[in-house]
């Protein structure tokens, strides 16, 4: 028998390599919202952030198109596209982020901002989240789901209200555990550098954050003498209704963190933050990249903040988000498995639980309703600390009329599940 294209993947890539759903799909074509399987079937893309303005977006395209035919060279050349786009994205941050350094992956531009909090603090302990994810790197790694508390790099709960039990405040319970992991580095004699996390927690399960937690939290790091770094690869560029997760969360960082979205597909990160910290960062390290801050990259960039801009996906992302949340949450009310409903824009995580009293994760359950959901042609995932968080993502340019289609088929996976 011919070998399928499966056991090629396997074969090629070694069994192992991430793919999703019981079934996986053959993808071969994308446009706006909506992805072609090999025999032609349409789905509508809910997951992939990356082209965030839409698959193939004939804006993008002939921006890219063009330059490559072009030119496109390293970054030890001076070229205008890769200025205007420098400043052009700063611009959209708050005036304490001016300067730019280009990476190629979010992994790369985590890097970049753990070396630069380091460098410009001396110290060397950073704080993240016991369920984040920030990249694959042997440094950036080390922030992902930390499994001890006596190295460089030290996690606290998660901030989040859905099961907080106790009868304390949750913010002030949160914020005295990030007062204890500070004053570890301390004790052990390990200079502390500062604290990485997602604004919005988008891989802890996009839980709903106590009230204030960013902002105290930003301001007891900085009183010990560290750096607050905002990843804002998943959270960012108008994701929530806001440009960036920080303004969602009402604080501002000393370093923003950005990737995958802001190239459209394109190899594209980057980190924002003062000049004297970028200019700190440069002496200190001479960095450079080969393929990142060329002008392929910057067109790309460009284009993808010029589509933002004139077709105003932010108020977009704000309207039509809203819309689904209010809806999701009509439905929850007749649904015993959905236990929260939370997020923020276009970014919407279900909280699918054994039951609403006992909040047990129920993982299979939320992987059940993601493939259900694929064989209506609706792609989906599943994601969160404990794997049970049904995640919806789609492009920023998801209309009204692709919400209504959503809804309805999940309204009818609800039925076919026997939720309802």
């Amino acid at each position: 028998m011919p070998e399928t294209l499966l056991e090629r993947r396997n074969r090629t890539l070694g069994t192992g390599a991430p793919l999703f759903y019981q079934d996986p799909v053959h993808i071969v074509r994308g446009e706006g919202v909506t992805l072609f399987d090999a025999d032609g079937r349409r789905y509508v893309d809910m997951y992939n952030n990356v082209p965030c303005v839409g698959h193939c977006h004939p804006h993008v395209v002939e921006a890219i198109t063009k330059q490559a035919a072009t030119l496109n060279v390293h970054s030890r050349y001076l070229h205008e596209g890769i200025l205007k786009y420098a400043e052009r994205l700063a611009g959209h941050h708050h005036a304490g982020l001016d300067s730019v350094v280009f990476e190629c992956t979010g992994t790369e531009a985590n890097e970049v901002a753990l070396m630069m909090a380091r460098l410009a603090t001396g110290g060397r302990g950073m704080v993240c989240t016991d369920a984040a994810y920030h990249g694959n790197s042997a440094e950036v790694r080390k922030l992902t789901r930390p499994k001890s508390n006596d190295g460089e790099v030290r996690a606290i709960p998660f901030p989040e209200t859905y099961r907080f039990s106790n009868n304390e405040d949750p913010t002030a319970w949160h914020l005295d555990r990030l007062r204890a992991v500070i004053a570890s580095f301390e004790d052990d004699g390990i200079p502390f550098a500062g604290m990485l996390v997602c604004p919005i927690l988008a891989n802890e399960g996009l839980p709903n954050i106590p009230l204030g937690f960013m902002a105290a939290a930003a301001d007891i790091v900085r009183e010990a003498g560290g750096l607050f770094i905002a990843d804002e690869v998943q959270a960012g560029l108008c994701r929530t209704g806001e440009w960036w997760g920080y303004e969602t969360m009402d604080f501002e960082p000393d370093i923003a963190v950005m990737g995958k979205p802001i190239g459209a597909g394109m190899p594209l990160a980057a980190v924002a933050a003062s000049r004297d910290l970028v200019e700190t960062f440069r002496r200190g390290t001479g960095y450079f990249n080969t393929f990142a801050s060329s002008p392929l990259q910057a067109a790309a960039g460009n284009a993808v903040l010029d589509v933002i801009e004139q077709e105003d996906l932010r108020a977009n992302v704000a309207a039509v988000g809203a819309t689904m949340r209010d809806r999701l949450r009509e439905l929850q009310d007749g649904c015993e498995p959905m236990g929260d409903v939370r997020g923020h824009g276009l970014f919407i995580g279900i909280e699918w639980v054994e039951d609403r009293t006992g909040k047990a994760p129920d993982r299979p359950g939320a992987v059940t309703v993601v493939n259900t959901l694929k064989d209506k042609g609706f792609l989906i995932g599943n994601a969160g600390a404990f794997g049970n968080v049904v995640k919806i993502r789609p492009p920023l340019v998801f209309s009204a009329d692709d919400a209504a289609a959503f809804l309805d088929a999940f309204e009818e996976t609800l039925d076919d599940l026997g939720h309802r």
